[in-house]
């Protein structure tokens, strides 16, 4: 019998306050098929231990946060970040799943210059890339809220991360399409649907738009229904452009993180049929 929430997934940073173990059990206890993981927690707990665990209980594990942080200049910081992707591939690979979310970076300290910063993330992904092929990973470019280009994205839009990761063959690089980063851009439906004609849509992610912002703006993302977004409209979006995966609800929220984390949960699986679903 459906329950609803055969498409669901929950991201780990939405209950960060759960252990793995209790972020598995919940999802056991609910229904709920997959999560995506946080590089963080898993290598606290240990990934190969981390992999057993979720293997066990039959969960999908949808995506692995995150890879990234390519833009810096000096070559030393340069090498250390592709060392860092390297193991994070690798760290996929090992958690049995196929997408490795990339937040790119922002401006290293004293450049204005967002086209160079650019091209190093497509010299980063030309050595990347292959690798990750060859592991059976996909790299996911998510496109970040412009707020964030200065500090930590210089990716803004489906349509920047697209000319970067078309570069490529799409079983090597793709993008991340997130309701909370692109919901206000006009051409992201068009954007969704040219990632869908590539085969680039790696993952499918919601957050709620509410406001004001919290002080900092980045733990801001609203629980699903409280704020701007649309839900449905973009999962028709996505869906019009061939994807047929989990869906993945990530919500970086103090208020959230306050709670107990299998109420937060059982409520964020209830928003998502409601506000997703029905």
């Amino acid at each position: 019998m459906s329950t609803g929430l055969e498409r669901f997934s929950i991201n780990q940073m939405t209950v960060k306050q759960l252990s793995l173990p209790e972020l598995v059990d919940s999802c056991l206890e609910l229904g709920v098929p997959g999560v995506g993981l946080w590089r963080e927690p898993v290598q606290a707990y240990g990934v190969e231990a981390a992999a057993k665990l979720v293997r066990d209980a039959g969960l999908t594990v949808t995506t692995l946060c995150r890879g990234g942080f390519l833009t810096a200049i000096d070559p030393v910081e340069r090498a250390e970040a592709l060392g860092d992707n390297h193991a994070a591939i690798d760290e996929a690979a090992m958690l049995g799943t196929d997408t490795l979310v990339l937040v790119s970076g922002g401006l290293p300290a004293g450049s204005k210059d967002l086209h160079g910063a650019r091209e190093r993330i497509a010299d980063a992904l030309a050595v990347l890339g292959p690798y990750a092929a060859e592991r059976g990973v996909r790299l996911a470019i998510e496109p970040l809220h412009p707020m964030y280009a200065a500090d930590r994205c210089v990716v803004s839009t489906l349509a920047q991360a697209l000319d970067l990761a078309e570069r490529f063959p799409a079983q090597q690089v793709g993008v991340t399409v997130d309701t909370y980063h692109i919901w206000w851009d006009d051409t992201a439906p068009e954007q969704i649907a040219r990632a869908g004609a590539g085969g680039r849509i790696h993952t499918f992610q919601l957050a709620d738009w509410t406001t004001p912002l919290p002080e900092g703006v980045l733990n801001g993302r609203g629980q699903i229904g409280d704020g701007s977004i649309d839900m449905r409209e973009w999962k028709r979006y996505v869906e019009a452009a061939g994807y047929t995966g989990l869906i993945e609800v990530e919500l970086f929220n103090e208020d959230l993180w306050a709670c107990d984390g299998r109420d937060v949960l059982a409520e964020t699986a209830d928003r998502f049929l409601t506000h997703v679903i029905q």
